[in-house]
């Protein structure tokens, strides 16, 4: 919000004052003109805040406020929020704590107890009909009795506004007003003997007073003071040996001689041949040695070989060690992970099976893809309907799963049911029973 809308301005500070001055008017009247200079259901309804804020910041110190002054800012902080029984007067606290001060005036404290009181009927109607001055002239001091403030607060403990939460750094912050100390305690509040700004002995006019107090109102921003928190720029670290202070780069440019241009590069051109052969069927032993021997004594020859995730299924059928050895290089590539999910999903078969338990000795395999091409070869097997077909394929998984296990690849307890079920649903072939009796064995 903006720190200028804070405040009143210059105008509704007149305005405000003008209204504690009425002391010869109705104290009904005073306050139907507030409520209509300030008023408070409307979306206008910010300065009514600031306006009650103000009247209670005035309060605090008696020297702001002449008495018919202070019981009209009293009635005002009381009588602006009665109509609105929904909401609770967030003033009722002060004007109870000024109420039980045994320092104030017992025409302010009777003033006080009368508007706590008040209720709304006739005699309260009566009671507001009346001006500040002819209560003040009217009191009778031997007609009150004045309770103890465990009393008031026990009488009007519902009317008391919650307690806000309250930031930690609001105590970091001053009053708005602070009190003269060079004005003597004993000070009449009513005397204009001294000055409300600097305390000095001097006769000042009314206008004077009322042009100081239009002032504060003015200026009395509902934040406080707060302190003005530094934030000073951090030094700059200190230069280190060697360390580069400034860039001053020069014209002198020397060339670089690439020793790898002309180089013989037939031998990834004979690597991707193969490899793309290697793709549509089945290598003679001499080729199939050409290229591990190749892909052993230059690794990186694996990233231009013309390999593809997608065409990595072809490869696996038709030359299973290849694939091992494609993949045993490019297990450190970023695309490894593309590779390791057209693995799993491709058709369960010997050769793929023979790579990725070649893949499990050779490397360490992520244990999400083990566990995921192991549920795809189960789940193979029970969907396979050919008899023939389905009986080699268990076989198969069978034996795979045991040399897993006994290799200690995979964590028998995470698959276990699941492998469990398999071994009893195809028990009837030996190799079942046997991965069956190597589960009971682990338990």
């Amino acid at each position: 919000m903006n720190r200028k809308k804070m405040v009143l301005s210059a105008d509704e500070s007149k305005a405000l004052y003008n209204l504690l001055r009425g002391s010869e008017r109705p104290l009904d009247q005073i306050i139907s003109d507030f409520n209509s200079t300030f008023p408070r259901s409307s979306s206008a309804s910010l300065p009514h805040s600031i306006a009650c804020f103000s009247l209670s910041t005035l309060l605090q110190d008696k020297k702001m406020l002449d008495s018919a002054q202070r019981l009209l800012a009293f009635a005002i902080l009381h009588q602006t929020f009665s109509p609105h029984k929904s909401s609770a007067n967030p003033f009722i606290t002060l004007i109870i704590s000024a109420a039980c001060n045994d320092e104030a005036e017992k025409f302010e404290r009777a003033f006080l107890l009368q508007l706590l009181s008040s209720d709304g009927s006739s005699n309260a109607n009566e009671f507001l009909k009346q001006s500040a001055t002819e209560y003040i002239n009217g009191f009778d001091p031997s007609m009150h009795t004045f309770p103890q403030r465990a009393q008031l607060e026990q009488e009007y403990y519902d009317k008391v506004y919650p307690e806000p939460y309250s930031c930690p750094f609001k105590d970091g912050s001053v009053k708005n007003v602070v009190p003269d100390p060079d004005v003597p305690c004993g000070c009449d509040s009513n005397s204009s003997e001294f000055d409300l700004q600097r305390g000095a002995r001097l006769k000042i006019g009314s206008g004077d007073r009322d042009e100081t107090v239009i002032g504060l109102l003015s200026s009395l921003s509902m934040e406080g003071l707060g302190p003005h928190w530094s934030r000073p720029l951090p030094p700059r670290l200190p230069v280190q040996d060697g360390e580069l202070v400034w860039l001053n780069p020069d014209d002198n440019h020397e060339l670089l001689w690439d020793y790898g241009m002309c180089l013989d590069t037939s031998r990834g051109t004979a690597v991707r041949d193969l490899i793309t052969k290697a793709l549509k069927g089945p290598l003679a032993p001499a080729q199939q040695e050409q290229v591990l021997l190749e892909l052993a004594s230059d690794p990186k020859l694996v990233y231009h070989c013309g390999l593809t995730p997608r065409k990595l299924p072809e490869l696996v059928e038709n030359n299973p060690l290849i694939a091992v050895e494609v993949l045993t290089k490019l297990i450190n590539s970023p695309e490894i992970a593309d590779y390791f999910t057209v693995l799993v999903n491709m058709d369960m078969s010997l050769h793929s099976m023979e790579v990725v338990n070649r893949l499990t000795t050779a490397v360490e395999l992520p244990s999400e893809f083990i566990r995921m091409y192991i549920t795809n070869c189960i789940s193979s097997c029970e969907n396979i309907k050919d008899k023939y077909m389905q009986n080699r394929l268990v076989r198969l998984v069978c034996v795979f799963l045991q040399s897993l296990i006994r290799n200690n690849i995979i964590n028998v307890k995470d698959l276990f049911i699941e492998v469990q079920a398999f071994c009893i649903e195809f028990s009837r072939i030996r190799e079942a029973a046997a991965l069956f009796r190597l589960l009971k064995s682990l338990e």
